[in-house]
């Protein structure tokens, strides 16, 4: 028995020493994010003078007014826009990829591969090699210097992701419920409504999540296909603003701030159910 004891035990301190590095190196990935988002935080309730004169200090006099500023000096209308576009994007990848993910894993048909191949065919291809000939078809669809542009453009690039987590998780379930509700007279719109849906919140939240992060932060696109200063996004907005606030650092500081807060909260709301969409709705072997 000693000696088993002592056979186990360098294993054992390994796995602990791995635990603790990983610890660390988790630890320490939160605090290279987290150290400048405070700051930039902190930051933009000081006075532009205090900001290099007092780096890292807390603001003698809290400067609420920065954020009363920005919010009149443009943000407002840029928050709007991306929250329109956001919300927008989000609800149509999602609409559109419970369909065709329904379909793809409830009903058998001659060329099923074929078509799930081809879902996923839109990961294989950058955004950015697009962008001329997206360009002329936008001009071709009357839908340049439209937010519509943005949406259809954001939700096409992020069709391929949303399909294949949910098509995973919807393959997963088991069709006696769809059976038992064909019975009872259940057409297939209320069966993904009423039983696909509900089972699998972790995964269309996930797909959310990933959506609303890209839709909100994407930047090239919302720079060539909008160029009214009235429909531009955070992202581009955040640029003009920087132009016009050279000066006011804790005013842009502020406006900053304010472009983070929405999408931070979404992922602290959704980050248990994005969590659980993600281990449960993945690619399997």
């Amino acid at each position: 028995m000693e000696r088993k004891h002592r056979a186990r035990r360098p294993g054992t301190l390994a796995g602990r020493a791995g635990g603790w590095a990983g610890l660390a190196a988790a630890w320490l990935y939160f605090f290279i994010i987290a150290v400048p988002l405070l700051w930039m935080a902190v930051s933009s309730f000081k006075t532009t003078n205090e900001i290099f004169n007092n780096i890292w200090g807390l603001p003698e006099q809290w400067q609420f007014q920065n954020y009363v500023q920005a919010w009149n000096s443009g943000i407002s209308r840029y928050f709007v826009n991306s929250v329109f576009t956001t919300v927008c994007t989000v609800l149509l990848t999602l609409l559109v990829c419970a369909l065709y993910a329904y379909s793809i894993a409830v009903y058998d048909f001659k060329g099923k591969r074929a078509f799930f191949l081809l879902a996923l065919a839109g990961m294989l291809f950058s955004p950015i090699v697009s962008i001329i000939p997206l360009y002329q078809e936008v001009q071709t669809l009357h839908l340049y210097n439209t937010l519509w542009a943005l949406i259809l453009i954001y939700a096409a690039y992020q069709m391929a992701m949303s399909f294949l987590v949910i098509h995973n998780f919807f393959a997963d379930i088991d069709k006696a419920y769809l059976d038992a509700a064909r019975i009872d007279g259940c057409t297939d719109g209320r069966a993904l409504w009423n039983i696909y849906i509900p089972m699998s919140q972790p995964v269309f939240l996930t797909s959310a999540v990933l959506t609303g992060f890209y839709a909100w932060n994407e930047f090239t696109f919302a720079l060539v296909f909008v160029k009214k200063d009235a429909l531009k996004t955070i992202p581009v907005g955040l640029l003009a603003f920087q132009g016009e606030m050279h000066a006011e650092w804790a005013v842009l500081l502020a406006g900053l701030t304010i472009s983070a807060i929405p999408i931070i909260l979404f992922y602290i709301f959704c980050q248990k159910y994005f969590i659980a969409g993600l281990s449960s709705g993945g690619v399997k072997g």
